[in-house]
């Protein structure tokens, strides 16, 4: 083995070298082909090598790569907040704060509801309440906020008790209850726990729209965020949707949060944005929260070295362009509706395969104990056992976790929001062959064939 200096997810796993990418396809220096089905993190959402993408950036390069924020603005940042307000706001102004990345995005936006209620003088509302399956980033504060209990329980001494509530899980109903005669019971646990803590030190709550890394595409019912934001508003609670992985059309609509009525006081943005082309992230943040802030101090408290370069400004302004022009958010919706009724034919041949859902282009697969509920032990690695052999065969899956956080199997299938009907075919058939070889050599109590009985 070629010796490495680079610190990499596993320091004892190899990695193939990647050479080049194109479209849905990753190349790796041995010649290997790879469909994309995850968009790398999903992240790449217009797939590689979009060649409107590359000739803004050198066109960016030629004039300005790097100014430092408190020093200049740019025509390149000045246009993507611009353009951010008009394609997500509506009829809510939205105030951009550009980062680099989705756990600076958040932190962010965590950092400004504290602010604003000191701006206000409520300095007690100091605390994010948050869900348990969330993660909202790996930064101390993202992580506090997060109730990813893999990722948490190295650091448990640093973080805050941020998650209280748990999440909209109607495969796993922690109350034995269906949707709708549950009326929201998941929901309400919000309330419970601002009575519990008291809504005087409570600045926010913090959730994705549709459970991630966390959670394999969680996707809470209709109704369910109406209600969330009823509480919030009914406590002075503001309310902050991480958008990181569902924005800018990932889930058929434009911001995961519009497949419910409801609207959020702070929209943390990310991977999608650069779209894999340039680090890049966004806390937009909404007029009335902005307001006592620009009345007051006039000071934001945040920032990095890097925040609205130029360089990135005008990449991601060039992606949203992208997204616009080929009318992605519209074609997610439509091929994510193929592609989820064609991983429900492979939920009936494998009787491990327990519950697909998600919305679009963001589809979780939730792995059980065959032809039960149960989730998958901890001991059996079973998702890293998916991904690995998926990609062997040629097929990129992104992890997630499932079941209670530590035990529980799942992967997140996300292809480039570019992916053509017929690419969805190659995915899914490698897919599948993935699935039989781990049927075949993976020793599972009552492993084999669905016989229709599961629910």
């Amino acid at each position: 083995m070629v010796p490495t200096y680079l610190i990499k997810p596993h320091l004892q796993r190899h990695y193939p070298t990647v050479q080049y990418a194109k479209g849905i396809y990753v190349y790796d220096t041995n010649g290997k082909k790879y469909v994309d089905g995850c968009s790398g993190a999903v992240t790449a959402n217009l797939g590689h090598g979009v060649p409107e993408i590359i000739e803004a950036m050198k066109e960016q390069a030629n004039k300005v790569s790097f100014v430092y924020r408190s020093q200049f603005t740019s025509e390149a940042a000045e246009k993507l907040a611009e353009t951010l307000n008009e394609r997500i706001g509506g009829e809510t102004r939205y105030w951009t704060f550009l980062v680099n990345s989705g756990s600076e995005a958040t932190e962010t936006a965590m950092k400004i509801v504290i602010q604003y209620w000191q701006e206000k003088g409520k300095k007690g509302k100091n605390k994010i309440l948050s869900r348990w399956l969330s993660y909202h980033g790996i930064t101390l504060g993202a992580l506090s906020m997060s109730g990813h209990t893999a990722r948490r329980e190295r650091f448990v001494p640093l973080l805050e008790d941020f998650p209280n509530v748990p999440p909209p899980y109607c495969y796993r109903c922690p109350y034995q209850l269906t949707w709708p005669s549950c009326q929201w019971r998941c929901a309400d646990e919000l309330e419970e726990a601002i009575i519990r803590i008291g809504a005087e030190h409570i600045a926010a709550f913090i959730a994705e729209p549709i459970i991630g890394a966390a959670g394999a595409a969680l996707t809470p019912p209709e109704g369910y965020y109406e209600r969330i934001q009823a509480i919030c508003r009914r406590h002075e609670i503001l309310f902050i949707a991480d958008e990181v992985m569902t924005g800018l059309g990932r889930t058929g609509k434009m911001m995961g949060l519009d497949h419910w009525q409801a609207k959020a006081d702070i929209i943390a943005l990310g991977k999608g944005l650069g779209a894999g082309y340039t680090p890049i992230a966004a806390t937009l943040v909404s007029e009335h929260v902005i307001e006592p802030i620009r009345n007051g101090s006039g000071v934001v408290m945040s920032g990095h070295t890097l925040s609205a370069n130029p360089l990135s400004a005008a990449v991601a302004l060039a992606v949203l362009q992208y997204i616009d022009q080929h009318r992605l958010v519209q074609k997610a919706e439509e091929i994510g509706s193929d592609l989820f009724t064609k991983l429900c034919r492979l939920q009936q041949k494998f009787s491990w395969i327990g519950d697909i859902r998600g919305k679009g282009l963001m589809l979780g697969i939730e792995f059980t104990v065959p032809d039960t509920k149960t989730m998958m032990p901890n001991k059996w690695a079973f998702t890293d056992i998916v991904v690995t052999k998926a990609q062997e065969n040629g097929l990129l899956v992104y992890p997630s976790a499932a079941g209670n956080g530590k035990d529980g199997a799942a992967i997140i299938i996300a292809p480039p929001l570019t992916i053509e009907r017929a690419q969805l075919d190659e995915l899914v058939s490698l897919l599948e062959e993935a699935f039989h070889h781990i049927e075949k050599h993976f020793p599972m109590k009552g492993n084999g064939r669905n016989d229709g009985s599961r629910k």
